[in-house]
């Protein structure tokens, strides 16, 4: 029977009060792991900075998406009903002549180097289906096409008359020392052979 007034109290408390206030003193409420706390000074808009690449630089690394080709298909492969569901195998190209945003002298040399991967209109294909994440394939293709324009940056520097020509001494006393291998050790087969008699 005591609790029949205690009921009746917190109704009237509940009636009273607006589900504004309540609502406000939920939206007040900030924990102490969110970004206004852990970064008080910031704008908290995600935005991606503008590049200016460097001069002196061959290649940094800065690849423009809006220059890419990049198509998404279903991966094979096992990973059960959400291979068909979800396109995680990603497909990038371009083509090398137009892609302004590499050296001439770069672009030139990745049409050697990779000669084959390279289709008929002179797209450049890279492929990747490493995992079940359409983003992390995606990373991959641009950590592939990166791997490939600074390979094709790098000069082979030719080596000095000097250095050809230790190397060829080197060459030179190996096969030397082979042949006085072999000597010793034919040597050493033939001491091992019992004697040959002739009869007169």
């Amino acid at each position: 029977m005591a609790l029949m007034p205690l009921r009746r109290q917190l109704m009237r408390i509940v009636a009273t009060q607006s589900p504004f206030s309540t609502l406000q003193r939920c939206m007040a409420y900030k924990s102490s792991l969110s970004l206004e706390t852990l970064y008080p000074n910031s704008s908290l808009k995600l935005s991606t900075p503008a590049f200016t690449p460097d001069p002196k630089e061959k290649f940094s690394g800065y690849i423009p998406m809006d220059k890419l080709d990049i198509k998404y298909s279903a991966s094979s492969g096992p990973g059960g009903q959400n291979v068909n569901k979800v396109h995680t195998k990603v497909d990038l190209r371009f083509k090398v002549n137009e892609a302004d945003w590499i050296p001439a002298e770069i672009r030139e040399k990745l049409q050697e180097l990779h000669n084959n991967k390279l289709t008929k209109e002179g797209y450049l294909v890279i492929r990747s289906d490493v995992t079940r994440s359409q983003q992390l394939n995606l990373a991959d293709c641009l950590q592939k096409l990166r791997n490939m324009i600074r390979d094709a940056a790098v000069t082979k520097r030719e080596p000095s008359p000097e250095t050809e020509e230790r190397i060829r001494q080197r060459h030179l006393k190996a096969s030397r020392l082979r042949v006085a291998v072999k000597r010793e050790a034919a040597l050493r087969r033939s001491l091992k052979q019992s004697p040959t008699v002739v009869d007169l």
